[in-house]
């Protein structure tokens, strides 16, 4: 059988907050910064959702039906692709009309809500599902939560929600001398298949493709179907970030180009096959239970879930944030539920991360606060608006 090769992409537009100062605590409940977001998802519209969408049309077509790739495409990239820029979802429907890309289900909001409640994690996914459908057509089978995050016990709880397979990284800590390479399953629910990020590989294209300091620039297709062929297993999980694409590494940089080139290149060797996660999960058996007792990420050298909850700060805001459920759930109020899904977005807490050392360029390079310690302190005057709204119409009840 012919070693799979799962390209999966996550789409995702935070909803940005506005500067929010103290003295609109109580008067003003609008707390979103829409020119921002206007501005910034049609800038990465125009040089990565676009241009790359086409791309990918086109080698599906050039490659007669034989290229598959898969993605995720958060709640808060959908509500802004349909404000701002409808011709992405529009370039969107033109891949799933080929019957070569997959869709994905996550959490709506690409919250952190498998951490901080079951029902509202529940309550998120149900709703991305419905999303999936109504855009595209096409009911998800596989589910990847935000940022990869997993345990054994979300994959359970994933499992019951009607999930057979679902995405995560192959952790170091986790998988110790095993390979990302095979096909896994849940401790928990061993009929949940797992398929595990190479993040070796993915990161050569995400981080490294760009850099003129690595041993291995430049990054030809013929260089990475040689990598491809160093890798003994069943499946190559290539699962990264698809502002990757013109946005994280320019067009300069010769991306474009050489994914226009690698699918014809490696499928020309005859030995891969380009599958989708749901194809990987039904050609591959799994080889053995994967156990994760605590959560890891995609996020950082750590692969753990410190990128979002790392310090004190971020702690309280979500603790806060999460301590509103109860009362929420006995308000049948729209616009409250609205802002409590937005207010999840786990960017908010990654801007308050503190992590200055292997991972701090990163975290600056995604972060439109000077300091971690503005980033909490504009959140909370947001948060603390909200509450009073929230304790106002308990109170009118």
């Amino acid at each position: 059988m012919k070693k799979s090769v799962c390209l999966y992409f996550q789409v995702h537009q935070p909803t940005r907050l506005r500067l929010y100062r103290f003295f609109d605590i109580g008067k003003d409940s609008h707390y979103y910064d829409d020119f921002a977001n206007r501005t910034i998802l049609k800038r990465v519209a125009q040089k990565c959702y676009l241009p790359m969408n086409e791309l990918l049309l086109e080698q599906i077509k050039e490659q007669k039906g034989k290229f598959k790739v898969a993605f995720s495409i958060s709640g808060s990239a959908l509500e802004q692709f349909d404000r701002y820029a409808p011709e992405v979802l529009e370039s969107f429907r033109a891949l799933a009309q080929t019957g070569c890309v997959e869709f994905l289900c996550e959490t709506y909001y690409h919250s952190l809500s498998s951490l901080g409640s079951s029902v509202e994690f529940e309550h998120q996914v149900l709703k991305h599902k419905a999303a999936i459908e109504h855009y595209f057509g096409v009911t998800p089978a596989t589910f990847r939560n935000t940022e990869l995050i997993y345990s054994d016990n979300i994959g359970k709880q994933v499992y019951g929600l009607g999930f057979k397979t679902m995405l995560t990284e192959g952790a170091r800590h986790i998988m110790g001398w095993r390979s990302p390479d095979f096909v896994y399953s849940c401790a928990l629910q061993p009929s949940m298949k797992l398929l595990l990020r190479n993040y070796g590989l993915s990161d050569d294209i995400a981080f490294r493709f760009s850099d003129k300091g690595w041993g291995e620039w430049p990054l030809t297709t013929e260089k990475f179907v040689g990598w491809l062929d160093n890798n003994e297993g069943d499946t190559v999980n290539l699962f990264m970030d698809y502002e990757t694409f013109g946005e994280h590494q320019s067009v300069d940089c010769g991306i474009f180009d050489f994914m226009k080139a690698l699918p014809g290149a490696a499928l020309a060797t005859g030995r891969y096959s380009f599958d989708t996660p749901s194809d990987v999960a039904r050609k591959h058996k799994a080889v053995s239970e994967l156990s994760v007792s605590q959560p890891i990420s995609w996020a950082d050298e750590e692969r753990d879930i410190t990128a979002w909850l790392g310090n004190e700060l971020q702690q309280d805001a979500f603790n806060k944030l999460y301590g509103l459920e109860e009362k929420l759930s006995i308000l049948n109020d729209a616009t409250l539920w609205t802002d409590y899904g937005h207010l999840q977005e786990s960017d908010h807490l990654y801007y308050m991360c503190t992590k200055f050392f292997s991972d701090g360029e990163i975290h600056q390079r995604f972060n439109p606060y000077d300091t971690p310690y503005e980033a909490f302190i504009n959140y909370m005057n947001v948060l603390s608006d909200f509450i009073i709204r929230v304790n106002n119409a308990i109170a009118e009840r």
